[in-house]
Parts: structure tokens; sequence; C-alpha cells
């Protein structure tokens, strides 16, 4: 007999899926902003309607059990399974993402100016890969926008605060706008991910240059007083002397973990020839790719660095999860928390539950009582 979650995941699958891919609703990111609107309204101040609303996306989609928590940075996870940045960019649904059984979110990429983003349309799905390709160029409200949100977050969940650099700003300048945006925001995160790895910012990959990652570390933490986690998040596709050296940077400046990775620019391996929105061959269309393609080249990241580091450094491992096996790989790789963004598009709100459920069970068959004793189990 078919469980309540079954049913809902095929419902999702066979019949929510089609319709929101639809050429009815062809823009990925009208529906985006559609489905933040309403958790927008869910996440102010709660009526009893919308704690009724809270409560019954707990029972649908919540899953806690005591084995997947852990403690990092001196901060309690609930659960290994987070929402990556730049699904919600303002921090607009911060007191909402636990409803849907995330043990974290991590808002942004936000920048120290507000800014439009690149022209639209800038992200496509390619659903035959189960990937989207986005140029979305770090659209958002700005940093004090982001600061006055967040002023308001009733939540003890965890929360991370991605930090991009504004288009405006010249590459000379980047220091100086990674902290101011930092000043504003430093009370309000649980950690802050410096993002040097869009592909969507004219020369903000350039920036993983050591010589040009270094003042803008040195400035951060010149900032940081307190002491809050701050992380980096590489690209997929520097080599690896490459991240060698910014993880060398990222230890020498006394970062808190690594982000890997980022989208990828690379185009072979896909079958998606042409994008349906714009008519153009896949390869002569710029942006960042997620999802599927990506999963095997950023748990390659993660082993290297888990290996470079000696499992020193946490990282946490996002691209192209969207099973419990994708999960527990990047976790076994040396990933201490995963973050999903893509495939929660793809599989539906209760995928973060069965990614859980999955994982208990790998767990189970290994024989171990806590998840932060699979970290890195495939370098044991």
């Amino acid at each position: 007999m078919q469980s309540r979650e079954g049913a809902l995941v095929d419902l999702y699958q066979a019949v929510v899926r089609p319709v929101l891919f639809s050429a009815i609703h062809a823009d990925p990111e009208w529906l985006a902003q559609q489905t933040l609107r309403s958790l927008s309204w869910l996440d102010q101040d709660p009526a009893v309607a919308k704690r009724w609303l809270r409560s019954r996306l707990d029972r649908l989609y919540g899953f806690s059990h005591a084995r997947l928590g852990q403690t990092l940075w001196g901060r309690s996870f609930a659960n290994p399974i987070g929402l990556a940045a730049g699904f919600d960019k303002d921090g607009i649904a911060a007191n909402v993402w636990s409803h849907f059984g995330f043990g974290f979110a991590e808002v942004g990429t936000v920048t120290l100016h507000a800014q439009p983003g690149n022209p639209q349309p800038r992200l496509f799905r390619l659903p035959v890969d189960r990937a989207a390709l986005n140029r979305m160029g770090f659209n958002n409200q700005g940093a004090a926008a982001l600061a006055e949100r967040l002023t308001l977050r009733t939540s003890a969940f965890p929360i991370g605060i991605n930090l991009g650099k504004s288009k405006m700003t010249p590459l000379e300048d980047a220091a100086a706008d990674y902290s101011g945006s930092f000043r504003q925001l430093k009370d309000l995160g649980d950690y802050f991910v410096v993002n040097v790895s869009s592909p969507n910012t004219p020369g903000l990959r350039s920036l993983q240059a050591t010589d040009q990652l270094e003042p803008i570390l040195a400035a951060l933490q010149q900032e940081n007083s307190a002491g809050k986690p701050l992380l980096i998040k590489i690209a997929p596709d520097l080599e690896w002397d490459d991240i060698a050296a910014v993880v060398t940077l990222a230890q020498r400046y006394h970062l808190s973990g690594i982000i890997a990775t980022n989208t990828t620019i690379r185009r072979d391996g896909l079958k998606t020839r042409a994008i349906a929105a714009t008519g153009k061959p896949v390869t002569e269309e710029a942006g960042g790719i997620s999802g599927a393609p990506l999963r095997t080249r950023s748990t390659e990241v993660i082993h290297f660095v888990y290996q470079h580091t000696k499992g020193t450094l946490p990282i946490i491992g996002v691209g192209g999860v969207f099973t419990p096996e994708d999960a527990w790989e990047k976790i076994a790789a040396g990933a201490t928390l995963v973050q999903v963004y893509t495939g929660w598009i793809y599989e539906g709100p209760g995928m973060v539950r069965r990614i859980l459920q999955g994982l208990l069970q790998k767990l189970d068959q290994q024989g171990m009582t806590s998840i932060s004793e699979a970290i890195g189990l495939a370098h044991h």
C-alpha cells in the first residue's frame, strides 16, 4: 500500500511539475518569484491561519531524528540538508525553510548595492539533463534591505549569508565592497560565504586568484571581530593546483570552511542541444549549469579538498543532489553539510524528507549512530 508521502511525490512529479514546467508558465524565474511571494506572506508575523499552514508543512515535509543532527561552528544543525544560495536572494522566506525539512538555508547572493542583475530571460530549465542554466547576475535588493529583513527573523534556524561583489564596483575595489556588505550583516547570519565563483558577474571568477582573493579575506577578517564563521565558495572549473591554492589561503586566513561547488561553465556531456526559450544552441548561451551534470565534478572537488586538508576544514557540498544516494556520496567524500537547489525544483518539496529518511537507512546499513560518523567515509 502506498504511503501518503509516496502519493504526494507521485502527484508532484506526474501532475504538478508538468503543469509548472509547461509553456503556460514557461519562464522559470517568474515561477520562482511567485513561489517566493507566497512564502514571504507565510514568513511574516504568523496569525492563526499562518500557524496552521506552517504546522501542515511540518507534518507533510518535516522530518526530525537526533542521529541526523550535529554541531558545527558552535551552532546546532538539525540535519545536514540545506537550501543553497540563489533561491531566496533577499531572505524573504527565512522563517519558512525549516518547515520544508531543511536543516539550514543560505540566503543571497547579496551585494553591497542593490542591482537588477542581467537582462531577462536569464534562467532556463534543461529537463532532459535534469539541470538548469542561469545567468541571473546577482539580482538582489542590496545588503541594507537584507539586514532590515533579517533583523525581524524569529527563528533559531541556521541561516547563512552569501556575499557577492556589486557589478558597479571595480575589481580593484572588491575588498571594500565585500566588507561593506559584511559590516551591515555580520550580526544577522550564522555563517557567511565569500562568493567569488559565480560565472555571471564580469571578472568575478578572477578574484579566485590568490593575489586578488587575499585582500578580500584580509578585509573581511579585520571586520570580523566577533569571529563569525567565514567560508569561500569555489568554482568546479578550477584546476587542482588552483583549488589547492585557494584552500591554502583559506587556512592561512582562518576561514571556517569551503563550499564546493558553484555552477559550471562547461557544456560537454549535455543532452540538451538548444534552449527552447531562445532557440540558441546551449553552447552559445552564457551562464552556469547546475543540477545533475555537476554531480560528479562537485563530488571530486569535495574529495580533493578533504584530502588536501586531511578533513580539518568543514565542507558544504553542493551540485547535483537529487536522492539520498547523491547526498550520502557527498558526505562520504568529506562534506559535513549538503545543499540542494536544482534537485528541489525537479523533485518537489517532499525531496528533503525523502533524502533524510534515506540517510537514516544508510546509517543503519553502516552500523553508525550519527551522520557525523559518515563524513569522509570514502577515505577510510
